[in-house]
């Protein structure tokens, strides 16, 4: 019979065993920021759907300068099936198409573009130059904008909006469309 003695609130085990104990185990607590989001990562981030992972992680770094940051999930076969990348503070995930959350890149929808992207850099003119040689579609060539960026807007291979800006500039209502 175990003889059980009452230790603040527990009962422990009072007699000695000769198995050796094993160690606790451990688990891997989440580190959080206070927005319960991840370190590194901004408290809003695109989450975007792609044709081809593994292709959109090359088009984004050659055509925009992302990097990849954070762990590039595969699954069995090695397929990429999660990437996040950042460029300066922007940070960007996707996943391909055809995974269980049934979404598809807007190049597949054939909806009217309704959102873009908007990214600040801190040359857009040598941004533009780089993306137009990565493959993007080049909808706008760099250009001063009334509320005082230069931007420049491209497509990417799955359908995505991207404008690029520098900061130029002030607002100058009076170059600015009279409605």
């Amino acid at each position: 019979m175990k003889k059980t003695k009452k230790k603040k609130g527990r009962i422990a085990a009072s007699r000695k065993t000769t198995k050796p104990r094993k160690a606790p185990r451990k688990t891997a607590t989440p580190r959080r920021t206070k927005d319960g989001g991840q370190p590194g990562w901004p408290t809003l981030s695109p989450y975007m759907t792609v044709r081809d992972a593994a292709k959109s992680l090359a088009f984004y770094r050659d055509a925009f300068g992302f990097a990849v940051h954070g762990t590039v999930m595969k699954d069995d076969r090695g397929q990429v099936m999660h990437a996040g990348m950042r460029l300066g503070a922007a940070a960007i995930m996707f996943a391909p198409q055809n995974t269980p959350n049934g979404m598809k890149p807007p190049a597949d929808t054939g909806a009217a573009d309704s959102l873009s992207l908007y990214v600040y850099v801190p040359d857009v003119d040598r941004l533009a130059e780089r993306a137009a040689r990565g493959g993007a579609t080049v909808l706008a060539k760099p250009a001063d904008q009334f509320w005082g960026d230069r931007i420049a807007i491209f497509k990417d291979p799955d359908g995505y909006h991207w404008t690029f800006a520098t900061n130029v500039g002030a607002f100058d209502a009076s170059k600015a469309p009279k409605h």
